[in-house]
């Protein structure tokens, strides 16, 4: 591949790296500009850093063709999650907010499993009718996902705050040990468990695939590059999030809204991805991404923030809000009765998207 061509197909990236540039000289005059322009920097950043991200998941899925389930789908969800930490710990550094990891999580498995799953199953069902996977992989990510969110963000409204960072310590330790016992499973002997054997013939689907267009593209590349975007994606999350708490300060926009900011850009280009999979009626990869991510994002996340939190000495606020712990209750519920059988039709989906227009709408409204 050519220095041109190559420089041609990472634009995005090249563009991103200029924009951190640009708002590293203007920082000041903007922040001193006034709200108005702070909040637009803040959105044609989020745009930026969404663009960028959807080359960091374009190389991740290029490795994963090259090495397929069950380890792609992990590469995919391991690189959007490192996006996540990422922002996330720079946006702490920024604002005042003891709830941003929470409600951060709490958005990402709201986008994930009813949006990115709801929408695919929709648009997948409407074309294909019902759409088989393996659903050995849906009831080991639904349990999972439900001790998970159930250890470290239902739990901690229970324990005394005097003792926070007892119970800190014992979260990092489960989640560690979940994955960890996961992670033997997932590349294992029961890495059966997440993949599905399609028919050639439903495969096809005209023209090259992902996997013969993975094969043109040499492994160091990708890995290379996924490197520099998640540094180029930090460096303008640092400028992103100064604006953003600029532009919302005193404006009376939902609490939220900043946790629902990056956990859209972290699942930005899963979304695509998913939906590539649905209308080409892979649906087993649609389970990997939406199920895969959310509890990558909580197994992952929660560790890593909780020891920032013990190396500070500040506490974050974990437990969910009733609200929360309902919708996350209903979504996980839907989840074990939609995903019981090894098919998903657009009946399934249309319940997991209603859900998704349900946690968008409680947004809004700022609970």
């Amino acid at each position: 591949m050519g220095l041109l061509s190559l420089l041609k197909q990472e634009r995005f990236l090249i563009v991103a790296l200029a924009a951190g540039f640009v708002a590293y000289s203007v920082e000041h005059s903007l922040l001193d500009a006034g709200r108005t322009a702070s909040l637009i920097a803040a959105v044609v950043l989020i745009g930026i850093i969404i663009l960028a991200s959807t080359r960091v998941a374009h190389h991740a899925e290029v490795l994963a063709h090259k090495v397929g389930d069950p380890y792609g789908t992990m590469i995919l969800t391991l690189s959007a999650v490192a996006v996540e930490v990422l922002i996330l710990a720079i946006m702490m550094g920024n604002t005042s907010s003891p709830t941003l990891v929470r409600d951060t999580i709490y958005a990402a498995v709201m986008l994930d499993i009813n949006g990115i799953l709801g929408l695919a199953a929709l648009l997948g069902g409407l074309r294909h009718g019902e759409q088989p996977y393996n659903d050995d992989s849906s009831r080991t990510y639904s349990v999972m996902i439900l001790t998970a969110m159930g250890i470290s963000m239902i739990v901690p409204e229970f324990i005394p705050g005097d003792r926070w960072h007892y119970y800190s310590a014992f979260t990092i330790c489960a989640m560690v040990a979940l994955y960890a016992v996961f992670l033997k499973m997932q590349v294992g002997p029961h890495s059966y468990f997440f993949s599905y054997t399609y028919p050639r013939a439903k495969a096809a689907t005209g023209g090259q695939t992902p996997k013969e267009e993975a094969e043109h593209e040499p492994s160091a590349i990708s890995i290379g590059a996924i490197l520099v975007g998640v540094l180029i994606i930090g460096f303008l999350a640092e400028f992103m999030s100064s604006f953003m708490n600029a532009g919302l300060e005193g404006s009376g926009a939902p609490l939220t809204l900043m946790a629902v900011v990056v956990a859209a850009i972290s699942a930005a280009p899963e979304i695509l991805t998913a939906l590539r999979a649905a209308l080409r009626n892979r649906m087993q990869s649609v389970v990997n991404i939406a199920m895969g991510a959310s509890l990558s994002t909580v197994i992952l996340t929660v560790p890593v923030m909780e020891s920032i939190a013990l190396y500070s000495g500040q506490p974050f606020v974990m437990a969910m809000t009733p609200v929360q712990t309902v919708m996350v209750a209903v979504t996980l519920i839907a989840a074990a009765i939609n995903l019981n059988d090894g098919q998903t039709n657009a009946i399934e989906g249309m319940t997991h998207f209603v859900l998704f227009a349900t946690f968008v709408m409680l947004t809004a409204l700022g609970l």
